[in-house]
């Protein structure tokens, strides 16, 4: 069955592999890039299954814009995939005010105004998927990547409470919790905050490696790539794709530990309720 997809930041990582694969097996693909240029290969080999939207998710009121100009062109699109992202590394100290903003605005609020934008068009085609790329970041926590972690467990609680809301329409929705991988993303797109001394040899101190290739990232782009397009046929949608070894495993410590911190309250939560 072939399917049109919706899918943001094409030209590198996870958005890019997908793409590849969905084109070359005979899908449509409306991507979108922030560099003009950046996918002239996929144009030139697959001409009108390809359509191309420039954005900037950052660019808020343009996002509808272009969603909107997919729909309209394209008259159905069956999976819209939110991928477009990247990672803010660094001590909460060593981040930039402006950094921030952007951190949360191209993870989080690009997300959030993708969905928005696709929602009308899903329901008047009695349903479709929406797939959020997210991260084993979005489920555990980890020292200098706190403003990281606050943009994917912010896009965690959006989507999945989204989630509650559209099942009614026949949109299903799935989160995507891949391992990092030896991508862009991972490498020349990754941000890093000014180092502060005070954080030398803190645990905070490991994501300055990162970038210089110092920390290993096992996921393969490919295989990542190709289980979230196979998602997008499971019936009912999976709330979570859990992608790779070491997310599962930590995923599955960091869930265990928090599920113990609400129990051993067990006998005292009700302590402050009202006595009636």
């Amino acid at each position: 069955m072939t399917r049109t997809w919706f899918i943001t930041g094409v030209n590198s990582g996870f958005g890019r592999q997908m793409a590849e694969q969905l084109l070359a097996r005979g899908d449509r693909v409306a991507g979108t890039v922030r560099r003009k240029g950046s996918v002239d290969d996929l144009r030139d080999r697959y001409g009108d299954r390809f359509w191309l939207g420039h954005l900037d998710v950052t660019d808020l009121s343009r996002v509808r814009e272009v969603v909107d100009a997919a729909f309209d062109d394209l008259g159905r699109v069956d999976v819209v995939v939110a991928n477009a992202g990247y990672a803010l590394f660094g001590a909460a100290e060593e981040i930039t005010d402006e950094q921030i903003h952007h951190q949360i605005t191209t993870n989080l609020l690009g997300s959030i105004q993708t969905f928005r934008a696709a929602l009308p068009h899903l329901r008047a085609q009695d349903g479709g998927r929406l797939i959020q790329v997210s991260s084993v970041g979005g489920l555990t926590t980890s020292a200098g990547v706190s403003l990281y972690n606050a943009s994917k467990w912010g896009v965690e609680g959006f989507v999945e409470a989204l989630a509650k809301e559209v099942a009614p329409f026949g949109i299903g929705v799935t989160l995507v919790e891949p391992i990092g991988a030896p991508t862009e993303f991972g490498r020349s797109s990754l941000q890093l905050g000014e180092p502060l001394s005070a954080y030398d040899g803190t645990p905070a101190s490991f994501v300055r490696h990162v970038k210089k290739g110092g920390v290993p990232l096992p996921g393969d782009p490919v295989k990542i790539a190709a289980r979230i397009i196979d998602s997008a046929a499971q019936e009912p949608a999976p709330m979570r794709l859990v992608l790779g070894k070491a997310s599962y495993e930590a995923s599955a410590a960091a869930l265990r530990d928090r599920l113990a911190q609400v129990e051993s309250q067990k006998n005292t939560a009700a302590e402050t309720d009202t006595d009636s």
